[in-house]
């Protein structure tokens, strides 16, 4: 009897682990030896999952983005909360209180210092551009309708989550002050096409 193909499931358990070792230890410094040990398996294990560490790092980044759409699809599944807030207020207020929290932006600037390997850059155009269009169709409701500008609006909703993330890495912040930015400076983001 044949055996059954499970790397389609290995991959999905593993690469959780291999972010948080992406997270912790950058491309490079992240062994394919590191890898497998946080893994509990044997480097060739690795290696029948993904041809290469190049690989192993894209699925982290598209990780990141995956688990950050489900945590938002997850919160705005329904009809919407009794407060009465969009779901771009929503997303807004959940990031206010949780961006960052587990270190996966550290994975994304790690790919920021390999945009010369022309496979990781196109990984961070795709996850970036999935995130944008993402927070542009959420701002674009918040609006009612009204998309004009609202792609603007979610780059600097972008570029707000990465400058918390810098700020909770070199302690320029604390948490209240990068929930304020999030909430004060994100209703300035979404409002600004309401005018």
């Amino acid at each position: 009897m044949p055996r059954t193909d499970r790397s389609s499931e290995r991959r999905s358990e593993f690469v959780p682990i291999l972010a948080r070792a992406f997270s912790e230890l950058g491309f490079r410094r992240a062994t394919t030896a590191e890898l497998a040990r946080r893994c509990d398996v044997q480097e060739n294990i690795l290696y029948r999952l993904w041809p290469d560490k190049r690989a192993m790092f894209i699925a982290a980044i598209e990780y990141v983005y995956d688990l950050s759409v489900a945590k938002w699809e997850q919160l705005l599944a329904g009809d919407g909360d009794a407060s009465g807030k969009s779901a771009a207020e929503r997303v807004l207020d959940y990031e206010s209180e949780h961006h960052g929290e587990f270190g996966l932006y550290r994975i994304v600037f790690a790919g920021l210092t390999e945009t010369d390997d022309e496979q990781i850059r196109d990984a961070l155009r795709r996850m970036y551009g999935r995130y944008q269009a993402f927070v542009e169709r959420r701002v674009g409701e918040h609006r009612g309708g009204d998309r004009d500008g609202a792609d603007i609006a979610a780059w600097a909703i972008i570029g707000l989550g990465t400058v918390t993330s810098i700020a909770r890495d070199l302690g320029l912040l604390d948490a209240g002050d990068r929930q304020r930015l999030w909430q004060e400076m994100g209703r300035v983001l979404l409002d600004e096409g309401e005018k």
